[in-house]
Formats: structure tokens, C-alpha cells, sequence
């Protein structure tokens, strides 16, 4: 965790006072922020939580002074003594270019892709020389050579890094970090939060870190404040806010949180509802239909934050009872059986005629990729096999490029695999069905949801009406009300529509469910609604599951088995305890080491990985290792998994030592 520069004396470089935005759209006003206070210090790490809809990015935004043209804005700004509401454009265009940096979640909507990464690097840096100095000071290897490379040509985490590179030349004052890590691997990860902690100490700025992961913020976050419908909900220390937290909507959020200690067979605990609609706030206190210690003037009187403590500040009318609170929690979490509980006690006949769900064997999968003078090939998939048995969950985890979500699209039919053979045991009624990341973006904007559920069953043979009442059915099922099929996506919330993608995909049941990272976008409490519908289906369906993530913690509730996957490759698989509890394989500690933790540093493996445009030779993951030797790299070994005594996992190593 972060330490502010307690021994200088505190400065404000960053400070808003009761501001309220306000947008208009669609000829309705749109609350943004109403009425939020606080400051970022020199030298400081300020941690901004709260889930989608709470107005993070709008605060970040307003410090940047880049609101849409037309918002209005009440209260005051100030970064670096600037008036950000009233000053001119020329004023903000200062502030902005020397006092203020910039790191967004998305590096490559912010790069320019028809630009070199040197040309836009010297826009910010001033010159070339100095552009080499902040890519070397950002811990890009070959910094001259990088120059030349356009953004596509860098990895997710080299790119973050050039942002990061741009953010800080001219020593701002203030750095607005907007979900920056979002996007990136855990080991990724690790390296920017360290990298940020880095330039807090060497540049003595302040930072205002936006997560909706409470645990990158207890990583480096000195402070946290806690933002809910657009108010404060809770600020202070961050320890002190995480260890004993004033707000029930603080705690909500930490019970949400999944880590790799997160009791199993309890369902997960997630909070009710949503956050209310910026365009209809309550007139109360707008966590009160969710919160478990409402009273009834909490519904009418909305609580101003107040000092509770030295540098704590909460706003609830409602004094702390942690009792009520543990037992509310609890019996949610009882109330039904976790994820990777959900497996069905048994297995009939018929099921076992049938076979496994997926049978892989040996698959490869190239791609062609370049121009016509300098084509090369792409090894996506090198040689993976993989049993995926009916009503089992496998979850596949690895680094971004390391082949998952290659693989879920061979086991779907999207892609042909190069070489080897895939068996799915389904007949074309229970074919694969694919959930994604970005739901909103897989599903069909001008059709209603019905329409986009009801698609699945045109060739089943059954009337309309049959057809409408299956759509109902379905919504049913993932917690939906029927009056959702007359909607579009772009009316519906995050969680609706990752519920509706799930009902779209169950409607017709399939013999498995693939998940692309379903979750990795959503927050800490929409995240455990989602895995825990996703359990409930796959037990009332006795579906198969193979999921996709980066989150170790998510694949081990949601998972009976974890594969383990590098550069094309399954390098470790077992049982989700054993892979996890007793990991085998370098890179899989390296994983598990990487996961940020309150308690301690997360560490980054060193490197990254190696281009599947040329898989190294031997183990792939010999360059990056700790503990490699000179075998590891011989150009005739084949690592391939074999088992360890004593049970079912499996890991490609030649130093096959359990640890």
C-alpha cells in the first residue's frame, strides 16, 4: 500500500468542491455528480471506487477539464490553483499541457493508430531525445527501436506504458488515472501499479487512480473515496476503509470482492439491484432501496458526509451495526449453493453413452498474417488437448495472446483448427453457445430482445405463441422480467445485458456454455450476480462450462478444473484447489504471485511473453523463467503434460516437483 509524503507539508493539486454536473441528453437531464467534495494531494495516491453509473470518469473528466460542450457545471475545480469551471480555453489548455497527465483504460482508443508511437510521444516529450528518456524511465525495452513501431504493433501492456510515458512528460502535478489496468493481464497488472507507484515517489505528484477493483486500490491507494449515484459515499484512509469500513454500500462492495480465499459453498455474495438512473435520482439517500440498514427516513432525507473520525469522512444517518450487517450477508450467501458446487450429483446413462462434452486432441491453430512481401504465421494453438466432461466447469487462464479465447472458438466451430481433431458429442439442437466480454456489442442493436432470443428457435418447429412463452421462460430463468423482450440493448444496464446474451445463449440448452471473459468488464457486485447465474444455469441445465478469464480468483469459484495456458499451450491443469493451492508450474506461481493484495506487493514475472510469432524453442516460457536451466531451451525438447503422482493434474515442466 501506497505511503503519502507525510514529512513535507500537504498541498492540494487537485481539489473539487460541491460539484454537480449535469448533462442533457435525449431532452432529459442527466445528474452525473451531485454535489461531491474532495482534494488529491501532493505526493499522494487517491483511490476513486464505486460501480458503473456512479460518476468516476465523470469526476476524472471534469479535473481534465474536457466535458462535452453544452454540460453544466456547478461548484469549483481547481488543479495546480487553475480555475477548471471559469478559466478561458487558453488557461485550460496550459493547465492541461503542463500541470495535468492522462492515462485512460483503453491505451489504443487514445493512441493514434496511423501514427508512430516516437512521432507521438515528441508531440507530449517536446523532443526525441526526451521521448527516449520517459519510454526508458517507463521500463520499455529497446526504447530507439520502439520509437518506430505503430500502436497496433505493441503489446496491451507496452502500450499502457507509453501512455503512462505521455501522461508524465513535463512533471505534471496531477495524474488522472481512469481505470488503467482494466483491460491487462494480473502480471501486466502488477507492472503498471508498480510503475505508478514509481512515478508518485520520483515525481512527487498526485494521482487520482479510478478502479472498480478494490484490490488495485488497497495495492497503491494512500486514501479512497468511495463514489455512489454521483455523492460521496465514504472517504479516508485507505487501510481504515477497507479494515472497518462506515458505509454499508463500502461493505457491500468488500463482500462482493472474489480473492483466493473466498469461502466456497455459500453462494456469492453480491448486492441487490442497481445503481438508480442519473436521470431519476431519489429524493433520499439513493443506496437505500439496496441497503440492508435502511430505515424509513433514509428514503426521504439524503445524508451530507460528515467527519466520523480524524480524515474519515461518511455519509450515513444510519449509525454502524456490523452484526446486522454479517448476518444479512450470510444468509444471502446460504441461500444457495456456490458456482463450483453447481456439478450434478450424477451422471445418467444416457449422459454417459453420450461421452464427454469436448474432446481435443492435439489441436494447432496458425494464422497467416502481414502483407503480401513480409507474410508470416501466427502459432495461436500448439498441440492442446483437453477432456471436458458433460456437467464439468473448466476454466482456462493465461496471459492476453496465450491462445483461450482461440481455443473456446474452435470448440465453437467459429474457427477450423490447423491441425488435430475436435469432438464436441452434441447433435445441432444442443450446439456450443458463446457468451462475451462485451455483451452489449453481441447483441444485435435494432432488434428488440426478444426478437434476439427467439432467433435460436426459428428452425425448432414451434408456433409463435410457443416461441414467445420460451423467450419469457428464458428471461425467467436469468432473473429477467418478461417486459424486457420489448426493449433494445442500448436501454438496458450493464448486468441486463450480459443476462440477456445468457438467455439468448440457454434459450435452446446446450450441451456447453463458452465464456469469454464474461466478467472482466463488469463491477465487483454485477460480476458475482453474473457467476452465480452462470452456476445456476449450468446445475438446472446440466450444461458443461469452459470459461475464459485472466481473474485466478474468478476461475476458482467458477471452475472444477483450471487449465493453465501459455503461448499456445496447456503448461499445468488440475483440480481449481490443487492448481491454485499447490501450483506446480513456474508460470502458474507466477501467476498467483502477481494478484494485488492488501496484505502484500504483488509481483510481476519478468519479460513478457514471447511472440507466437516465433514461440521459443524448448519451453516456451524458459526466457521468463526463475528457476529455468539449460535444458529448458533445447530446440529437441517437447514439453508436454504429463501427470503428477498422486491424482489427476498435469504439468508440462521438466522439473516436475511439486513445491
Amino acid at each position: 500500500m501506497g505511503t503519502a509524503l507525510l514529512d513535507t507539508e500537504v498541498s492540494e493539486v487537485g481539489t473539487v468542491e460541491e460539484l454537480r454536473v449535469t448533462f442533457r441528453r435525449g431532452g432529459r437531464e442527466v445528474f452525473a455528480l451531485r454535489g461531491v467534495s474532495l482534494s488529491v494531494r501532493r505526493g499522494e495516491i487517491l483511490g476513486l471506487v464505486g460501480e458503473s453509473g456512479s460518476g468516476k470518469s465523470v469526476l476524472g473528466y471534469s479535473l481534465l477539464g474536457l466535458l462535452p460542450t453544452g454540460t453544466r457545471v456547478e461548484g469549483s475545480i481547481t488543479v495546480a490553483g487553475a480555475n477548471m469551471v471559469a478559466g478561458d480555453e487558453r488557461t485550460l489548455r496550459k493547465v492541461r499541457r503542463l500541470d495535468l497527465g492522462a492515462v485512460f483504460q483503453d491505451p489504443m482508443t487514445s493512441l493514434n493508430p496511423t501514427m508512430r508511437i516516437g512521432a507521438q510521444v515528441v508531440e507530449a516529450a517536446g523532443s526525441e531525445a526526451e521521448a527516449i528518456r520517459l519510454l526508458t524511465a517507463v521500463g520499455i525495452p529497446e526504447p530507439a527501436r520502439r520509437m518506430r513501431s505503430y500502436p497496433h504493433e505493441l503489446s496491451g501492456g507496452l502500450r499502457q506504458r507509453v501512455m503512462i510515458a505521455m501522461a508524465i512528460a513535463g512533471n505534471p502535478e496531477l495524474i488522472i488515472a481512469d481505470e488503467p489496468t482494466t483491460a491487462l493481464d494480473v502480471t501486466v497488472q502488477a507492472q503498471v501499479l508498480a510503475l505508478l507507484r514509481g512515478i508518485r515517489e520520483e515525481l512527487g505528484c498526485g494521482i487520482l487512480l479510478i478502479t472498480h477493483d478494490l484490490g488495485v486500490a488497497a495495492q497503491i491507494s494512500d486514501r479512497l473515496a468511495v463514489l455512489y449515484a454521483g455523492r460521496i459515499a465514504e472517504i479516508g484512509p485507505t487501510a481504515q476503509v477497507l479494515g472497518d469500513p462506515a458505509h454499508p454500500y463500502t461493505r457491500g462492495l468488500l463482500r462482493s470482492r472474489l480473492t483466493l480465499t473466498t469461502p466456497l459453498g455459500e453462494r456469492l455474495a453480491a448486492l441487490p439491484g442497481e445503481v438508480p438512473s442519473p436521470a431519476a435520482p431519489l429524493p433520499g439517500c439513493a443506496f437505500a432501496p439496496r441497503c440492508e440498514q435502511a430505515v424509513a427516513r433514509c428514503s426521504s432525507t439524503p445524508p451530507e458526509p460528515a467527519e466520523i473520525a480524524v480524515e474519515r469522512v461518511s455519509a450515513c444517518i444510519v449509525p454502524v451495526n456490523k452484526d446486522q450487517a454479517e448476518s444479512t450477508a450470510a444468509k444471502a450467501r446460504s441461500a444457495d449453493v456456490s458456482p463450483n458446487d453447481a456439478v450434478p450429483q450424477s451422471i445418467t446413462k444416457g449422459e454417459a453413452e453420450a461421452g464427454p462434452a469436448v474432446v481435443l486432441r492435439d489441436v494447432t491453430k496458425t494464422f497467416s498474417v502481414g502483407g503480401l512481401r513480409n507474410r508470416a504465421t501466427l502459432h495461436a494453438l500448439r498441440r492442446v488437448s483437453l477432456t471436458v466432461e458433460r456437467g464439468e466447469a473448466v476454466a482456462l487462464v493465461g496471459e492476453s495472446g496465450c491462445g483461450k479465447s482461440t481455443l473456446l472458438r474452435v470448440i465453437a466451430g467459429l474457427e477450423q483448427a490447423s491441425g488435430g481433431t475436435v469432438q464436441t458429442g452434441a447433435n445441432s439442437d444442443e450446439r456450443p453457445q458463446m457468451v462475451f466480454q462485451d455483451a452489449g456489442a453481441s447483441l444485435t442493436p435494432w432488434m428488440s430482445v426478444g426478437e434476439l432470443i427467439s432467433e435460436r428457435l426459428l428452425r425448432s418447429g414451434l408456433s409463435r405463441g410457443e416461441r414467445k412463452a420460451a423467450v419469457e421462460t428464458a428471461l425467467g430463468r436469468v432473473g429477467l422480467v418478461p417486459e424486457i423482450a420489448k426493449a433494445r440493448a442500448r436501454q438496458l444496464s450493464g448486468g441486463q445485458r450480459q443476462r440477456v446474451s445468457l438467455a439468448r445463449a440457454t434459450v435452446v440448452p446446450p450441451s456447453i456454455l463458452l465464456c469469454d471473459e464474461p466478467t472482466s468488464a463488469l463491477d465487483v457486485s454485477l460480476a458475482a450476480s453474473v457467476i452465480n447465474l452462470i452456476g445456476e444455469l449450468r446445475r438446472s441445465l446440466g450444461m458443461s462450462v469452459v470459461f475464459v478469464t485472466h481473474d485466478l480468483a474468478v476461475a476458482r469459484v467458477v471452475a472444477d478444473r483450471i487449465a493453465v495456458m501459455y503461448l499456445g499451450r496447456i503448461i499445468e491443469i488440475g483440480t481449481a484447489d490443487k492448481v491454485l493451492g499447490n501450483p506446480v508450474h513456474p508460470y502458474t506461481r507466477a501467476l498467483i504471485d502477481a494478484i494485488p493484495d492488501p496484505a502484500r506487493a504483488p509481483v510481476a514475472p519478468r519479460g513478457e511473453p514471447a511472440s507466437p510469432l516465433a514461440p521459443p524453442s524448448g519451453c516456451a516460457f524458459h526466457p521468463r523463467c526463475p528457476v529455468a536451466v539449460d535444458a529448458c531451451s533445447d530446440t529437441r525438447l517437447d514439453v508436454r503434460l504429463e501427470g503428477i503422482p498422486g491424482g489427476t493434474h498435469q504439468v508440462a515442466c521438466i522439473e516436475k516437483k511439486v513445491s
